[in-house]
């Protein structure tokens, strides 16, 4: 009989850290936690086999859950002598979801779950305390009927604040017991003016209520956005946990808090975190009230007054440190900590992984790694390759002036500049029409996520280093300033004040994430230098990986970001970039206007020099490493001038008349260019526009090779190969023209004629094309859009509904199509291969900087990977990954 509920507490659990995948990241940490011994208050997980379940039967539990959960509380209630519904020892259970990847705030939670208006005069009792009590049970309705109910809580915030503000409080612990029951009773009506009927007073109905709402928001709009953020697979399914409740808010002797081991910005090996006296977990991390820091250290160099948990609670903090300790050892990584004191006694109620900033990740695994903990290889696979694009992100200008505008505290680091606006909605609008925006909130939630993701920074007025704000901007690599407290925002959402200073909606701000500042205009800022710790992990990676990673580079100065960054070649240079230059675009529109063979050869003599000047700078450059040199590639259309002066321009330089330029160029229009007189197909139509390239390859080498004396090897590729009798029909012609020029400069060089595999027939028929290919690269963009039929272009506007219908897991173009695309890749690397034994294979398209689909490539055993020049160190890192994920799992089969 299949089991749905797995209990944990008093030192035991029937689950374990091994099995994330059945009782979710947090339910397997709990039992985890609960069999090392520490304190963790007794409860059990529902499985995430019930959340598949529950999808697939339309939202019905599987036989037999029911008597599962009523045993487990029946369990949990013995374990604390108390029982679920008795009016004198009540027990009171919270409802947390818990999916196996960390989703932090993107699915709900239920606290105090239990109280009924019978129960909380038991609780009351029991605790001596009519104020905790009530103030338990009206936080118990706001959650409830916002979660379960789905009532607005805005509607329960409006009813508090105005009740305080008549009474002139500032904060909820001013409240006494009899003002917390006022506050009930108007919670209480407005339940039932939204759903027509009382609150539930059955805490039978209420924990199972709980039990869907969780289960139903993996779903969620949020929670959707992160999975799609984050690659998590819908079908994964979360867990929920019930626990007993513990209480942080008993008192001056109680606190809640959320904490680190090490520092989660710096990855520096420092306690690190918040909390609250007399307060809930959800006061925390909502940003309601601007915590405490945890630590005296942290507390004065933030200047702060308030006393820190070490100082206010010393026995219970040294008792959180010990823990801290413990469970560091134990997981081998850096901890993410949720704790409650309940009159001086410390109970855990989570550990996980902690989230990191990339400057962090790369600190702490090789800190772990020195320490002894891990090893050089686990290091290199614990930091997300992703993740070190944050490295690339600019800091301010030392020198640059600039005009504080406000100061808060500095919750993930990083500076940028954009527009203020104060809505999600608005944020993700304006991002998408190419504006670079600062969100500016008075506290984020959960349903801020696309809004976040499209900002270029995030600041909020209140909240603290562990606020959602704080912890989703770090996630996600952005800047941001958190407990901004002198921050106001008006009403009317179009402006906000900070010491008599307005600044309104559409002004530029420029945010320092990593001092907590924002400052108004545009800032100047200076790039990162990626050395100490980056320098340390990536030779670790680049010990391990078997692929090459190059960079695709157009320019000397592209190639010089590209050696910068590790790269060990150029895997694509596209001379088409070259053209587009304002002091070459006259010549490359007369030799397209060109209307003989003699016409074009004029204007190419005028391109040769300028073609050679170029590629001279880029093999001196990368010093003898590789350079694949891709011929003309798109459509001639592309070059034609646009307007009646550029046209003018051209006749005046080319001594041809205006109008049948005019005429010339509307016959070169295309109705699908694409598709059309592109690639090697101009080649094979004015073979002398190759041969022009080609020339300027192979001469251009033989300076730089004379000149430095570097090993010059050029590797000139054919685009849009289709058949291989249009390889080999230009081949012949480029070999010519290198012997002819070798003769000239009476020298040698080595060099290499190779295709890009971007056609299903090319792939499909790559056996005939190593006869006279002596390298493929896959250009995996057209390869994608030719495979789905699909222009890259204009997919943009209907993908994103593919994606969120399940259509499509991944867009096509960011991660590697494994079953269509990668079949193809399959096929063309095989047939490749049994023709050529030593081809050389890589991949040049956007894919080559994505780490799943290095991935994938490093199990077709492609020689390198090609990708922007930012993306190679993030390439470097997945393809170490890559390798050592086939090493793991050739041990383990």
């Amino acid at each position: 009989m299949q089991k749905w509920v797995y209990s944990f507490g008093g030192g035991t659990g029937e689950g374990d850290a091994s099995m994330k995948q059945l009782l979710g990241g947090k339910g397997a940490n709990l039992a985890e936690m609960a069999s090392l011994g520490l304190p963790v208050p007794p409860g059990f997980t529902i499985t995430t086999e019930v959340c598949t379940a529950f999808y697939a039967n339309d939202r019905q539990y599987p036989d037999g859950l029911k008597n599962e959960v009523d045993a487990a509380l029946a369990h949990v209630g013995k374990a604390v002598d108390r029982r679920f519904g008795d009016a004198a020892k009540p027990l009171l259970v919270s409802v947390r979801s818990g999916a196996r990847a960390s989703m932090p705030g993107m699915m709900d939670t239920v606290l105090n779950l239990g109280l009924t208006d019978e129960t909380v005069k038991g609780l009351a009792t029991l605790a001596g305390d009519q104020r905790f009590a009530y103030d338990s049970y009206r936080r118990f309705i706001q959650m409830y009927s916002n979660v379960v109910l789905e009532i607005d809580h805005h509607e329960f915030e409006d009813i508090l604040e105005t009740y305080k503000e008549e009474r002139d409080y500032f904060l909820d612990t001013e409240m006494s017991a009899d003002d917390w029951k006022s506050v009930i009773a108007g919670y209480k009506s407005v339940v039932e003016k939204a759903i027509g009927k009382p609150f539930p007073q059955d805490p039978v109905e209420q924990v199972w209520g709980a039990i869907g709402a969780v289960f139903g928001s993996w779903r969620n709009d949020r929670a959707e956005t992160y999975r799609r953020l984050h690659n998590i697979p819908e079908g994964w399914g979360t867990a929920v946990n019930v626990q007993a409740m513990v209480f942080g808010n008993m008192g001056d002797t109680s606190a809640t808090g959320v904490a680190f081991t090490r520092n989660p910005s710096t990855g520096d090996n420092e306690y690190y975190g918040e909390f609250l006296i007399n307060a809930q977990g959800e006061d925390v991390v909502a940003g309601i009230r601007t915590p405490q820091p945890l630590t005296k250290v942290s507390r004065e160099a933030m200047g702060e007054t308030e006393p820190s948990l070490e100082e206010a609670m010393p026995a219970a903090y040294r008792e959180l440190i010990a823990v801290f300790d413990k469970l560091e050892n134990h997981y081998r990584d850096m901890q993410d900590i949720e704790f409650t004191i309940q009159e001086n006694k410390l109970w855990m109620l989570q550990t996980r992984s902690g989230k990191r900033t990339a400057k962090a990740a790369l600190k702490i695994a090789v800190d772990l790694c020195k320490e002894g903990l891990i090893s050089q290889e686990e290091a290199v696979l614990r930091v997300e390759p992703g993740s070190l694009d944050q490295l690339l992100h600019p800091s301010l200008d030392p020198d640059a002036p600039r005009d504080l505008v406000l100061m808060g505290l500095p919750a993930s680091p990083g500076a940028a500049s954009g527009e203020v606006v104060f809505n999600a909605d608005e944020a993700e609008r304006l991002n998408q029409e190419g504006h670079k925006v600062i969100l500016v909130r008075t506290e984020t939630s959960p349903e801020d996520i696309h809004g976040m993701h499209a900002a270029q920074a995030i600041v909020t007025a209140r909240g603290g280093m562990t606020s959602h704000a704080a912890v989703v901007a770090r996630g996600m690599g952005r800047p941001c300033v958190c407990g901004a407290g002198d921050l106001k925002i008006e009403k009317s959402g179009t402006s906000f004040s900070c010491g008599g200073r307005q600044v309104n909606k559409g002004d530029v701000v420029t945010v320092d994430g990593a001092a907590g500042k924002v400052f108004f205009g545009e800032v100047a800022t200076v790039q990162p230098e990626l050395s100490g710790d980056f320098g340390t992990l990536m030779g670790w990676a680049d010990g391990v990986r078997r692929m090459a990673v190059r960079a695709n580079a157009d320019t000397p100065h592209d190639a010089e970001v590209a050696r910068n960054f590790g790269a060990q070649g150029i895997g694509l240079c596209r001379t088409e970039h070259m053209f587009f230059d304002a002091e070459r675009i006259v010549a490359v529109r007369e030799m397209i206007l060109a209307e003989d063979k003699a016409g074009r050869e004029v204007a190419l003599e005028k391109l040769l020099p300028m073609q050679r000047s170029d590629f001279e700078g880029i093999f001196r450059v990368m010093h003898g490493l590789p350079v694949t040199v891709r011929l003309l590639d798109p459509p001639l259309h592309e070059f034609l001038p646009h307007s009646d002066e550029e046209m003018e321009e051209v006749a005046r330089s080319s001594g041809m008349d205006a109008e049948k330029l005019k005429d010339r160029a509307h016959k070169l229009q295309e109705f699908n260019p694409m598709l059309g007189h592109r690639g090697c197909r101009l080649g094979v139509s004015y073979p002398e526009i190759y041969e022009m390239q080609a020339r300027a390859i192979i001469e251009a080498a033989c300076v730089v090779a004379a000149e430095t004396g570097d090993k010059v090897v050029p590797e000139i590729m054919v685009p849009l190969v289709a058949k291989r009798e249009e390889l080999a029909f230009l081949k012949e012609r480029i070999d010519a023209v290198v012997r002819s020029v070798l003769d000239e400069q009476k020298t040698s060089i080595d060099y290499l004629v190779g295709t890009m595999i971007e056609l299903p027939r090319a792939a499909l028929t790559a056996d005939e094309i190593a006869e006279d290919a002596e390298f493929f690269s896959f250009g995996t963009n057209d390869l994608t859009q030719t495979t789905f039929g699909l222009s890259r272009d204009d997919s943009a506007s209907f993908l994103p509904d593919y994606l969120r219908q399940g259509v499509l897991e991944r867009d096509p173009f960011v991660t590697i199509d494994r079953d269509g695309v990668g079949a193809l890749m399959e096929i063309a690397v095989e047939k490749g291969r049994k023709t050529r034994s030593d081809i050389k294979l890589g991949i040049c398209g956007e894919h080559g900087g994505d780490p799943d689909s290095i991935t994938f490539v490093e199990s077709l055993g492609l020689d390198y990977v090609s990708c922007s020049p930012y993306r190679a160190p993030i390439a470097r890192l997945a393809a170490a990954q890559a390798k050592l994920g086939e090493k793991s799992g050739a041990s383990s089969a």
